[in-house]
């Protein structure tokens, strides 16, 4: 008679399996001595590697894939926001750079109230903020890179003239037809052949932007001016900034986006700059993970990371039900305090993120964890005596509770879903797990940079002659402070948003840099994969293709009109289709609904720095294009 295994057991091979002993990674891990790039494309990775075997370093590099992902439209453009982390060995630091737009002269509540709106619209002109990512390529680059402009610029400009798109990109143009034609420049740009039977360009094909190139070039040629006039190369490359945001490409792009109904002005553009700031960090197990600051959802991570520092996860046992529950509660609770406490610390000052921080608060949430079930009435918790000051939010928190009840599918029921709720599934996790792009460098020399940039993805407003495609993070703020009170829209603010780059240092030198596009799923994918890492000993790769979990527990950050399509869905879990019929029966138990998926981890990007060995280890998660180089 054959022997019945134990959960532990079984639990044991599972984590074997996924360790690499058994069987191996569908990629294979990428290794390298001399620098690593990793990105959403490939045709963007070897964009970097050029760089690099021309003697740049890892934020030449970086900046090269970035201007490559915004000219493939890899969920974004160069109308949208850049967020980056960038260890310097230079001094041992490691520094945040917020290149987020802010929302333009008459974005306010009661604008978008006049219109209809209760949230801003997630399309179009009035989604757009100002954009963010031209400054802070050029701001990186100036102050952290060896390299011109042009050089790092060389790839994408190739690009521009013309390149073989991919049937991802092509068939979202095909896919999105009938919201571009909506505005004229968009339609002139992403469908060529018009009244076809196939309007978008094929997988394949040329596809050709003349005037994103026109751009490129009238920036590269101001730089090119200036080394001629004798000015440094920071200055050259700040005055092809300039030209963008100052010169006669923004009042084109200006004159574009106030043309079909937007907002942004010419003051807005001239008085908005990328930001260079303190990273927040925590020290987890004696590795220091630092995030962005509170204008991201970075710290969200942060939270959970002290929060489950006070449980054995390691002795809970991989992908058990007792981790899946911790790990869920552990996010609710930091995702409850993100959806109220964050907001641009510029504009909107105040947030208690000494208290949030603090391993004593994380002592007191992690008490409010119950075992047996889920929690679905979890809060905001309150962190101001942590920092000695006084909740002045007591009353609005009382009214905000009212919103967060149970919605409709979320009881744990596991009965079948209609036709309607499986549509509107469908859509809310369109919107939760909203795409961008993500890229990782290193080199020998000691930079490493993580970036997450977004904003102008297809369906794209493209701002006049330009070739830019508007951004539409204007979604991410609120119109009423029940919600967030630190994140209501006003004039040049910026609205705190997913995009969240990561670094780890350990024993005061790079150990990990890695990030993830999916909207609010990106810090409960990388929770997941830096303790697939810390605690149960994976690789780098196997850890970015490893089953995460995903908690829709939360207030969606990305579309949606209604309050009703962005409340959070207490219970629902997305678990991946390894996951043990046992385990699954145990979290039905504990009030889960759950839903499954073949590749659960995200797209995450990754390096590991082998201090050991003096090289790197790239990983890329088999869920998407994304791709690395190593040499």
């Amino acid at each position: 008679m054959a022997t019945k295994l134990t959960k532990t057991a079984i639990a044991a091979l599972l984590l074997i399996s996924l360790s690499g002993e058994a069987q191996p990674t569908q990629k294979p891990p990428l290794h390298g001595n001399h620098w690593m790039a990793v990105t959403g494309k490939p045709l963007a990775a070897e964009a970097g590697a050029q760089i690099f075997q021309k003697g740049g370093n890892a934020i030449d590099a970086a900046c090269g894939m970035l201007g490559a992902v915004c000219t493939m439209w890899d969920v974004l453009s160069w109308g949208g926001e850049t967020q980056a982390l960038i260890y310097n060995p230079k001094t041992g630091k490691v520094i945040a750079i917020d290149a987020l737009g802010w929302a333009p002269t008459g974005a306010t509540p009661a604008f978008f109230r006049s219109k209809g709106y209760n949230f801003p619209p997630e399309y179009g002109p009035l989604a757009a903020v100002t954009p963010g990512t031209p400054g802070g390529l050029c701001y990186m680059l100036a102050k952290y890179g060896t390299m011109s402009l042009k050089e790092v610029l060389a790839p994408a400009m190739e690009m521009a003239k013309g390149y073989a798109i991919e049937a991802q990109t092509a068939n979202s143009f095909e896919a999105q037809k009938r919201r571009l034609k909506e505005w004229p420049y968009s339609k002139a740009l992403f469908l060529p052949h018009l009244g076809e039977k196939r309007e978008a360009p094929e997988a394949g094909e040329v596809f050709v932007q003349k005037d994103l190139l026109e751009t490129l070039t009238k920036m590269v040629e101001t730089e090119q001016d200036a080394l001629k006039h004798k000015k440094t190369r920071e200055e050259a490359i700040m005055a092809a900034c300039d030209r963008f945001y100052k010169g006669d490409i923004a009042r084109e792009f200006v004159r574009g986006c106030q043309e079909q109904g937007g907002l942004i002005t010419m003051e807005d553009l001239a008085a908005w700059k990328p930001i260079e700031e303190e990273p927040m960090h925590v020290d987890y197990k004696g590795i220091e993970v630092y995030k962005l600051q509170q204008w991201t959802q970075g710290p969200a991570m942060l939270q959970a990371l002290n929060i489950l520092e006070n449980f054995d996860l390691k002795g809970m046992g991989y992908n058990s039900s007792k981790y899946i529950h911790t790990i869920y509660q552990a996010m609710n609770l930091a995702f409850a305090d993100r959806d109220f406490y964050y907001g641009d610390p510029y504009c909107s000052t105040g947030q208690p993120m000494k208290g949030l921080l603090s391993k004593e608060y994380a002592k007191e949430r992690a008490k409010m964890i119950n075992f047996e079930r889920n929690d679905a009435t979890v809060g905001p918790g309150d962190p101001y005596p942590f920092e000695g000051r006084t909740n002045p939010f007591t009353e609005l928190l009382k009214q905000r509770a009212k919103l967060t009840g149970p919605t409709r599918g979320a009881s744990g029921a596991s009965g079948a879903m209609n036709e309607t709720a499986m549509v509107d599934e469908a859509l809310y996790h369109d919107r939760l797990w909203r795409g961008t792009t993500s890229i990782e460098a290193a080199d020998k020399d000691g930079w490493v940079i993580s970036v997450t940039p977004s904003g102008g993805w297809n369906p794209a407003c493209v701002a006049g002659h330009t070739g830019v495609g508007m951004s539409q993070r204007m979604q991410s703020f609120v119109l009423d402070s029940i919600i967030d009170p630190f994140n209501v829209v006003k004039p040049h603010q910026r609205p705190r948003v997913t995009l969240t780059p990561s670094l780890a240092l350990k024993e005061n030198k790079p150990y990990l840099c890695f990030s993830v596009q999916g909207g609010d799923t990106q810090d409960q994918n990388l929770l997941q994969f830096f303790l697939d890492m810390v605690v149960f000993g994976m690789t780098v790769q196997e850890a970015t293709e490893a089953p995460n979990i995903n908690s829709d527990q939360l207030w969606l950050s990305l579309g949606g009109e209604r309050m009703e399509d962005r409340r959070p869905r207490p219970g629902r879990i997305l678990l991946g289709n390894v996951t043990p019929p046992y385990v699954r029966q145990e979290l039905r138990k504990m009030g889960y609904f759950a839903t499954f998926g073949d590749r659960t981890s995200g797209p995450i990007n990754a390096i590991m720095v082998d201090s050991k060995h003096g090289t790197f280890w790239g990983g890329s998660s088999n869920n998407g294009e994304d791709y690395g180089i190593g040499w």
